[in-house]
């Protein structure tokens, strides 16, 4: 039986409420918000630096796993595996199959299941609440960690505490989220934590209770990963097998249910950062209370998160409000109405818009593409291909491409002719024309698309081979 912590990193979700930069490409999880370079998910992986574990594990949704695995890359972690889910089916599955994973490379161990997407700015406090859960795990308790809290907050659940139990306590019960007299009582009564999203226990545990309490989705999951296979670092699930497991949380699947649930207190200046306001808060502020980032001018503001991306935002005499700038939109809110966000986001999604999904910046496994212009009939993109990097060999019924390189040197396979483009360069690929396009140097290569054509969705592509897995 393995005492090591096996850390389960979960970074599913849209985090629609932080739209514009959060998107359902690119989620939160993925971006730079706090303080600093790293993303949420390179710094939740980071602040487990000093505890005993063994190499984190990944769950994330198929479509970001190429964002996925290359941020694990610029942290070192490349040889971290991903479990990809080809549906969303909530916590308790996700959780399952990591469960699952790891019971097949050593036995028994001890999983810490973490959010991608939380903010932890007291790392020792943190580190200190898992050694305090580490015995309890050990001995067969199913661990969740609640936050101390600060103020009544209506955002979150809730969990009560029973009698002490090791260093943590007996888990009373989880309540849902309160209104705002009822989280006061919480509050003044020291009983009630928040409920944080992060637990430990040993996988057999975890596997064992679901069983008891949701066996539809333990025969699930099992039946998925068996009929899995592995891509590089990539676990691939049966989709179909999948797609059958129903739909919970772990909280109502087995902590709600379980006899043997315990909650140790964290205090560590946590937040999951889940709304335009959550940010403003735990960010530092200027002498009138206001967070700026990018090239932000301000005169008689106040208390505002005002965030821009790409131009100059200039703000006169506002005072609480949410401003944030992107290539292709801008987001006005009063930070007391931050919740709504996600209603921009169900229009923006009712209405076949792309704002939802993707940015202008759009990032693939051979580098990013930036859609510059478009028109009837055209489409401008400034493409960048990483060293070394090779686009899919494929073709387009619809659409023809004419490329101009701006740095570096492509080699570009046009028909049945191979050949390389330098700076100032250019090429024609007709429609029709089997084509793929490489990066054979040794620093980026920049370069101008521009297509003509009657239909220019990118799901006119034909893939004949491909070096990712999406042929």
């Amino acid at each position: 039986m393995s005492n090591n912590i096996n850390p389960v990193i979960m970074a599913g979700g849209s985090g629609s409420r932080l739209w514009p930069l959060s998107r359902q490409l690119n989620p939160k999880q993925f971006l730079p918000l706090a303080d600093g370079m790293q993303s949420m998910l390179q710094a939740t992986i980071q602040r487990l630096q000093g505890l005993d574990i063994a190499m984190p594990r990944l769950i994330c949704n198929e479509q970001h796993r190429f964002l996925a695995a290359e941020q694990l890359r610029q942290i070192g972690m490349e040889q971290a595996s991903i479990l990809l889910e080809p549906v969303a089916r909530n916590t308790a599955p996700a959780i399952a199959l990591a469960a699952l994973q790891a019971c097949g490379e050593e036995e028994d161990p001890i999983l810490l299941i973490l959010a991608a997407d939380h903010l932890i700015h007291d790392v020792p406090a943190f580190h200190a609440s898992i050694q305090a859960a580490l015995p309890l795990a050990r001995a067969g308790k199913l661990v969740t960690f609640g936050i101390v809290p600060s103020h009544p907050e209506t955002g979150y659940g809730y969990i009560e505490k029973g009698v002490a139990v090791g260093d943590g306590f007996a888990v009373s019960r989880f309540v849902e989220k309160p209104d705002l007299a009822t989280a006061a009582e919480y509050l003044a009564s020291g009983d009630y934590f928040w409920n944080s999203g992060m637990f430990m226990f040993r996988a057999s545990r975890y596997l064992e209770e679901l069983g008891r309490f949701q066996p539809a989705i333990a025969a699930a999951c099992r039946e998925a990963l068996a009929g899995g296979s592995q891509d590089m670092h990539f676990i691939r699930v049966d989709a179909e097998a999948f797609a059958a497991c129903p739909e919970d949380s772990i909280d109502y699947a087995v902590m709600e249910r379980t006899a043997d649930a315990v909650m140790v207190p964290l205090d560590a200046g946590w937040s999951d950062i889940g709304s335009w306001s959550a940010l403003w808060d735990v960010s530092a502020k200027d002498a009138e209370g206001n967070v700026f980032k990018g090239d932000v001018l301000s005169e008689c503001s106040c208390n505002s998160y005002i965030h821009a991306d790409h131009r100059l935002v200039a703000a006169v005499g506002v005072e609480d409000l949410v401003i944030v700038e992107t290539k292709d939109a801008v987001l006005v809110t009063h930070k007391s109405q931050v919740q709504d966000v996600k209603k921009i986001v169900e229009q923006l999604k009712n209405g076949r818009r792309h704002e939802h999904a993707s940015h202008r910046e759009v990032y693939r496994p051979w580098g990013v593409y930036d859609s510059v212009d478009s028109g009837h009939r055209y489409q401008v993109k400034r493409i960048t291909v990483n060293p070394g990097a090779k686009l899919s060999v494929q073709m387009h019924h619809h659409r023809a491409e004419h490329w101009i390189v701006v740095s570096g040197t492509a080699k570009v396979t046009n028909g049945d002719k191979t050949y390389l483009v330098t700076e100032n360069q250019s090429t024609y690929i007709p429609i029709g024309q089997v084509h793929s396009l490489e990066n054979p140097g040794v620093i980026p290569l920049e370069l101008i698309e521009v297509q003509s054509g009657s239909y220019l969705g990118e799901d006119d592509i034909v893939r004949f081979e491909d070096k990712y897995g999406r042929a």
